[in-house]
């Protein structure tokens, strides 16, 4: 292997890592935060100022969750835009769902810049992360909207990812083991689906998330 294509596959293995952990990690940390809404203002509140005070905040939000985004999106959007799916010629399952995993990447990212600027940057300028804050976003029809595609999309981009995952660190090596990978990784994605869309529709009305 010459130092390029081993470099090459040193940067993809670590992105593939970074995306599960500790990225994929704090998206279900974040699911499970926002979920307090369905049980009322009060709860959410003292869930997301749990949050606000662990201990090393900074350096946790540094170190363990903006660094290994960033790597991630940048160089997955390098994988984005110089990888080739066969979607045209053959349309197998994969395939689609190799193309979906591009798209749904960079609508992750577009997503997650403007969530950390209306929440994480916002609460540096004087606001408060709160129920009221969120509920006060969803009043627009638009932010609903784009709220619904972008946590949908954050999520399948990163249970879909899993599949990945599982193949390039060795656990899936056969072809059953990747159909049954396919299956489980698609029950996580409906499952945290959920679990996203549930906390949204608490913020816009709370018997909404609880249908």
């Amino acid at each position: 292997m010459s130092n390029k294509n081993g470099q090459e596959f040193f940067l993809r293995k670590l992105h593939s890592l970074l995306g599960v952990i500790p990225v994929g990690i704090f998206l279900m940390q974040h699911l499970v935060v926002n979920h307090f809404a369905t049980k009322g203002a009060e709860s959410f509140n003292k869930a997301a100022e749990f949050m606000a005070n662990l201990p090393f905040r900074y350096l946790l939000e540094i170190f363990i969750i903006l660094l290994p985004i960033l790597y991630h999106a940048i160089y997955g959007l390098y994988i984005a835009f110089t990888g080739t799916s066969n979607v045209k010629n053959y349309g197998y399952l994969r395939n689609w769902l190799y193309l979906f995993q591009r798209i749904s990447g960079v609508i992750t990212l577009i997503f997650i810049t403007w969530h950390v600027w209306q929440t994480r940057i916002a609460a540096q300028l004087g606001a408060d992360v709160n129920y009221d804050m969120m509920a006060d976003i969803f009043s627009s029809k638009f932010m609903i909207a784009f709220y619904i595609v972008g946590v949908i999309s954050t999520i399948f981009h990163f249970a879909n990812g899993l599949w990945s995952f599982f193949i390039s660190w060795g656990i899936t090596v056969t072809p059953k083991s990747q159909r049954i990978s396919t299956y489980v990784t698609l029950g996580i994605f409906v499952a945290l689906s959920i679990v996203g869309l549930r906390a949204i529709f608490a913020f816009i009305d709370p018997q909404l998330a609880n249908m």
